[in-house]
């Protein structure tokens, strides 16, 4: 096994031909995560794999028994859910069903799922235990905070920063139970992060943001690795208008791979997991397929260069 680590964020392996003897001070022997799969270790001791499934937008029992076997099939041992894509009921059943035919058990997987606008302050437990509930599990591998704001409430409400400092303490509560493994943030700006690490018990495990050569975060990165904070990427697609970008289909021919397999890879290969979705078997596969090639320094450095500023999903820095 080839060990890397990528930065003080994140350490994860990828298996090669010559194997060497882990190093038990970065790989605990508390996870049973496959040991073919390339993870980053968490502040927490867990390890997280670099690639999982995203499911926004997965809908229905079928799509979502089918989707989640060819992720399995291809790889995947980690699902992204939340309580806003409302799919955390189908999930759970597609995996319960799935798990053994793969051969796998729970203790394979490794399952994210978020608190939603509507549960933050007051009823986080209730919305965390929710979610335990209808994914029909003991533990949750990894618990987030969706959103800084508050839905009902305007992004300058002042109670914004007094719901969600409650809802932390809620998700630190659960995380001493054992119920919540990792607790973590996403959609949060540096003033919220700092914000959180200046009052928290338990510190974030992970940072979840939209994360793309358009819109590379540099400042929430340095602070994840300055507070050993997993920086993690969704929507490295840019939604999919990054796909037909000149500069990435000219990377992607000359590699001989796909403009999703290239930006994918642009992240990974700096140590960031991702969260790929797709509805179509066929592409969940193709988005597997990230960790048998490298992309040259010159083509890093390049696709880093088109930083933008360009969000192409939502825009956290008005939520006070």
């Amino acid at each position: 096994m080839l060990y890397y680590k990528v930065s003080s964020e994140s350490i994860f392996f990828i298996p090669s031909m010559s194997d060497c003897d882990p190093q038990p001070s970065f790989f605990p022997d508390s996870s049973t995560l496959s040991s073919l799969t390339p993870f980053v270790l968490l502040n927490t001791g867990a390890r997280m794999p670099l690639l999982g499934l995203g499911t926004f937008q997965l809908r229905g029992p079928e799509d979502t028994l089918q989707v989640v076997d060819s992720a399995l099939s291809s790889g995947y041992r980690s699902f992204d859910t939340a309580s806003v894509y409302r799919n955390e009921t189908d999930l759970g059943h597609a995996l319960r069903q799935l798990l053994p035919k793969h051969g796998l058990t729970r203790e394979d997987i490794f399952i994210t799922s978020k608190l939603g606008p509507k549960d933050q302050g007051v009823k986080a437990r209730e919305g965390a235990l929710r979610s335990l509930e209808l994914l029909d599990l003991e533990y949750i591998d990894l618990y987030l905070i969706h959103w800084p704001g508050t839905q009902g409430l305007g992004v300058g409400d002042l109670r914004n920063p007094k719901n969600r400092a409650q809802s932390w303490e809620e998700l630190e509560e659960l995380h001493t139970q054992g119920r919540l493994r990792a607790i973590g943030v996403s959609n949060y700006t540096p003033g919220h992060m700092k914000e959180l690490l200046d009052v928290c018990r338990v510190k974030p495990a992970v940072l979840q943001v939209e994360f793309h050569p358009c819109l590379v975060q540099e400042d929430l990165r340095r602070l994840c690795r300055e507070e050993s904070v997993c920086f993690q990427a969704y929507s490295s697609l840019g939604t999919g208008s990054l796909l037909q970008d000149p500069l990435v289909v000219q990377v992607a021919k000359g590699c001989g791979r796909s403009p999703a397999q290239v930006l994918l890879r642009w992240a990974v290969q700096q140590g960031v997991p991702v969260l790929p979705k797709s509805s179509h078997p066929s592409r969940v596969a193709e988005n597997a397929r990230v960790f048998d090639f490298d992309l040259k320094p010159e083509d890093m450095e390049r696709l880093g260069n088109m930083e933008s500023g360009q969000k192409y999903c939502w825009d956290p820095s008005h939520v006070v």
